[in-house]
């Protein structure tokens, strides 16, 4: 069995074990340290979003720079709905008289800091599916050993009890990290879903200079 399923198998006896039997269609299994039901794309293309191209090394006017970071830090806030902050970008818009260059450069930066942490928690997943793969094959080899133990002539009784609690407690904390799951699957895509709006957004306002 290739090395890969076999870190899997782990998994699903646990999953099985706890009633947590993993959605169908649910991750690419191609990849054990990924752990969600959408493919895994660990950069972002900032040239996908944006149709012009953005020099970030360009000088800009006085005023201008401050106005960009400012508008750039509230529109990478995500607490922040991105119609609360379309007063502002139109305000940025009619202020530069819709500067493409200058919405280009918005966009790179809120692009730069959404993407730097999206792919910050990707790389987190990985850690926590490595974990979770290793607590699996854990639980596993206890739950063999209790069943070789109980199938014995004569069971050592003080060594179930305490694979019995270790067993428990295990299963304790795989469930309780399984339901970090959602919240590392849902942030990289609400980020992604964030930045195409964003770039609508300030396409919208940007003059259209032919």
């Amino acid at each position: 069995m290739p090395r890969i399923l076999y870190h899997l198998r782990p998994l699903f006896a646990v999953w099985l074990g706890l009633g947590l039997a993993p959605e169908a269609g649910a991750a690419d299994f191609s990849d054990p340290t990924w752990p969600c039901v959408q493919r895994k794309v660990e950069q972002l293309s900032l040239g996908l979003m944006w149709p012009r191209v953005v020099d970030t090394d360009a000088a800009l006017p006085d005023g201008v720079e401050a106005d960009i970071d400012v508008l750039s830090q509230t529109l990478a806030l995500r607490r922040v709905a991105l119609d609360e902050v379309a007063p502002a970008v139109a305000a940025f818009a009619e202020a530069h008289d819709g500067n493409p260059d200058y919405l280009g450069q918005v966009f790179a930066r809120v692009f730069d800091s959404l993407s730097t942490r999206r792919s910050r928690i990707i790389g987190g997943s990985g850690d926590f599916s490595l974990g979770q793969i290793a607590l699996a094959e854990k639980i596993d080899a206890m739950r063999l050993e209790m069943d070789t133990e109980l199938d014995a002539e004569k069971p050592d009784y003080d060594r179930l009890d305490v694979l019995e609690e270790r067993l428990d407690w295990d299963q304790v904390i795989y469930s309780d990290r399984q339901r970090s799951i959602t919240y590392l699957c849902e942030t990289p895509v609400l980020l992604e879903r964030r930045l195409f709006g964003i770039a609508q957004m300030l396409q919208a306002v940007a003059r259209d200079d032919g």
